[in-house]
């Protein structure tokens, strides 16, 4: 054990070294260098391991391990941008032993998870288990930013129906709300000001937000660097913008724009109070810009799974305001008692000694793009939630516990 979790360790470090959030695409690397390079370290890594694996054109790539019915375990390899506000290296992939914790971009979402993944199926091939299905453990490299990975999985190699993705909570989760992207654009009614920007990604609560304009802006919590009026927030997962703080709305408040913060801030669109059994709707404003006389508001919505898109959409058109869809993805939805979820559930409480029952979230994990999936860990409730944040860490007790569980799972679920 204490061999595995000193490489888990030093490999997820080594991971979280690389900057591999979307950048243009180079050459034959579609999402730039450092995604590529995130891949191949990985693809390395399995191949000093003994598994075969393939390269999808740096989109995506898989290590195989057994034969048979095939069994999915889906990860990412690419991250959000580190944001502001971080007090450590955010790619430095720091041990910290005194801490006990791994901190960087990535060591929970999703690297470290994809490491601990693999590391359960080298301890288990060591063990010379030999699986009755072909588990395949598919990495991509855009799930962050429009999955165009595993489009392109879809067309070059085979998806399995059923799996996991170690991308979101225990003890498992069995439904996914949908998730959509809507750009809003509203006249800027030829207010004197410029360079509005603001946010990093649709999926990460607005952090920083700046415009060029006349006045004192320090009346709205605004600092001034010589040129731009600034608002300093704090960054969150797009799915809970409730545990960020976000900083468009005092940048709104300071151009006089009093009308479009209260649509997106606190009328919502009309969207507020949707709800069912998977939670209630969030909205989540989280990138702003000025163009050609328009100002521009990618807002990421999680819509609750038995809503449709067309329901959510029919709301939006009777807001009168001018939208697009940018980007979408349908809820998903399993029954709490199929074999999948019910044996993912009963490995988690048996490892934990709990009695939870599965969970749906907001989050969108690639467990959706297969016909039976369930996302399952690494976060559990109650702990410190810095995905998509500042400082960013994976815990020793969390890589030694994730490794077991997943090692289990993996077990049951192909023996």
């Amino acid at each position: 054990m204490k061999d595995y979790i000193t490489e888990i360790k030093n490999d997820i470090s080594r991971l979280v070294k690389i900057p591999s959030y979307e950048q243009p695409a180079d050459g034959d690397m579609p999402f730039g260098k450092p995604c590529a390079d995130a891949l191949k370290s990985f693809l390395s890594i399995a191949e000093e391991m003994g598994f075969e694996t393939h390269n999808y054109q740096n989109y995506a790539g898989e290590v195989i391990f057994g034969s048979g019915d095939e069994f999915a375990i889906l990860a990412h390899l690419d991250v959000v941008p580190a944001g502001s506000g971080w007090t450590r290296e955010p790619f430095g992939g720091e041990i910290d032993n005194a801490a006990r914790r791994i901190w960087g971009r990535g060591t929970m979402d999703d690297k470290g998870p994809a490491i601990i993944s693999l590391y359960a199926l080298k301890a288990l091939k060591d063990e010379s288990f030999t699986p009755n299905r072909k588990i395949k453990l598919i990495l991509g490299c855009n799930e962050e930013s429009g999955w165009r990975c595993i489009e392109h999985y879809n067309k070059v190699a085979h998806m399995p129906e059923e799996g996991i993705s170690p991308d979101a909570n225990f003890p498992v989760i069995y439904a996914e709300k949908g998730i959509l992207h809507a750009q809003f654009s509203f006249s800027d009614k030829g207010k004197k000001f410029s360079c509005l920007k603001g946010g990093e990604r649709a999926n990460m609560v607005c952090d920083r937000c700046m415009v060029k304009a006349d006045g004192d802006g320090t009346a709205y919590g605004l600092t001034s660097d010589g040129e731009y009026w600034v608002s300093e927030g704090k960054s969150a997962h797009g799915s809970l913008p409730e545990n960020g703080v976000n900083a468009i709305p005092p940048v709104l408040r300071f151009l006089g724009l009093d009308d479009i913060n209260k649509m997106l801030f606190t009328d919502k669109m009309g969207l507020d109070g949707m709800k069912d059994q998977t939670g209630e709707l969030t909205f989540s404003p989280n990138t702003i810009w000025q163009e050609n006389g328009k100002i521009n508001v990618v807002c990421d919505i999680r819509y609750p799974a038995n809503f449709t898109k067309k329901q959510i959409t029919d709301v939006l058109d009777k807001s009168g305001t001018e939208y697009k869809i940018v980007n979408e993805q349908d809820p998903l939805f399993n029954d709490k008692n199929s074999f999948l979820i019910s044996t993912l559930c009963d490995v988690y409480n048996k490892e934990c000694g709990t009695d939870l029952k599965p969970i749906a979230i907001g989050g969108g994990t690639y467990a959706r793009a297969l016909k039976y999936g369930a996302a399952f860990g690494p976060e559990e409730d109650g702990e410190e939630c810095t995905i998509h944040q500042a400082n960013e860490y994976i815990t020793f007790e969390k890589i030694e516990k994730c490794f077991n569980i997943y090692k289990q799972a993996i077990y049951r679920l192909t023996k």
